[in-house]
């Protein structure tokens, strides 16, 4: 497994990290199955492990604990998340001082370890002031509980805020990036991608299968009524929808070049993401062993150029083919109320 250095902390981490959103109630619940697959991806040469407090409402992060108890900690890269409400209460969430040192103490003890490598925000929170944010995480970084800061899904000009505001008050800087990228959706091409280069941040991507749709699975269309996933993000995946069909078309191009160029489409998905220079890892997401083992066995995948050419031909840089992909609405949009007097 190659390695990579993330964001200039100098810390190695491998270029397949392991996403632990599907351990837990929301996808594999069997605890010692999940631990099973935690230890064979990193018997495969994944060090990078990226959970979150938010997936199954911390069931992952106590799984994770589990799976590296009998390890050193040097021996993984451990990355979780918070922000994201972990309670009915609306301050079980979000980015003040007030939330966030409560859920690195709950993080910290579901995962049995005194600090986190890498702790990110997991959205942006228009309520907080950004400043308040990096100076309570500045703070857990000097206290030791955390080695580095990151956030995920942010658009390109609070990236720029928050980088400005860390240089302007002396607060340590969000070091990494976490956004959804794949073929299908590339909006983040345009300008997330190239804002964290410029600011030399690592990027992390998450989604390279595109929520199932380059896996294989969704060749001759998607069954709503199938339950998990396509029923609970039907906008993701309703045929009906343009840019749903369009996804369902892109995957049918997108197939025959893979069996072109040699490989399977999973592997032409991640592939495809590791080859655009911004990038650090690519977070997998399986459920399963034999997920695991396919996606491993792609690892070292290159493309070609012409190959590169091709899928750019299908899906134009920087073009998310269904809006709804992009997992992030500004709350100017989302909310009238901001929008009228």
């Amino acid at each position: 497994m190659k390695r990579r250095i993330l964001g200039g902390t100098g810390i190695s981490v491998s270029q397949l990290a392991l996403g632990a959103m599907m351990f837990g109630a929301w996808g594999n619940a069997d605890h010692d199955d999940s631990v099973r697959i935690i230890r064979r991806a990193l018997d495969g040469g994944i060090n990078f492990i990226d959970t979150a407090d938010i997936y199954s409402s911390g069931e992952s992060e106590v799984i994770v604990g589990k799976a590296i108890s009998s390890l050193a900690r040097h021996e993984v890269v451990l990355a979780t998340k918070f922000r994201n409400p972990m309670g009915a209460d609306a301050n079980q969430g979000g980015g003040s001082r007030r939330w966030i040192t409560t859920a690195l103490e709950d993080s910290l003890r579901r995962l049995g370890t005194d600090h986190v490598d890498l702790y990110q925000m997991h959205r942006p929170d228009p309520t907080t002031d950004i400043d308040e944010t990096l100076d309570t995480l500045s703070d857990l970084v000097r206290a030791g509980k955390v080695r580095a800061i990151g956030c995920s899904t942010f658009p390109a000009e609070q990236i720029v805020e928050a980088q400005w505001m860390s240089e302007r008050r002396g607060h340590v800087r969000f070091r990494t990036e976490q956004p959804p990228y794949s073929i299908l959706a590339r909006g983040v091409e345009a300008a997330v991608l190239p804002t964290a280069q410029r600011y030399g941040m690592g990027v992390l991507t998450w989604g390279p299968l595109s929520a199932g749709w380059l896996s294989g699975r969704y060749t001759q269309g998607v069954d709503l009524e199938s339950g998990g996933r396509t029923a609970l993000e039907r906008q993701k995946f309703d045929p009906s929808t343009p840019g749903n069909a369009a996804k369902l078309e892109a995957v049918g191009a997108l197939a025959e070049v893979a069996a072109e160029a040699g490989v399977s489409l999973p592997h032409l998905a991640v592939g495809f993401v590791l080859s655009h220079p911004a990038l650090t890892s690519a977070i997998i997401g399986p459920r399963t062993a034999e997920h695991l083992d396919d996606l491993l066995a792609g690892a070292d995948v290159v493309l070609d150029g012409a190959t590169l050419d091709r899928i750019d031909e299908i899906v134009p840089p920087g073009t998310d083919l269904n809006p709804a992909d992009s997992y992030y609405v500004a709350p100017a949009l989302a909310d009238a109320t901001l929008r009228r007097r």
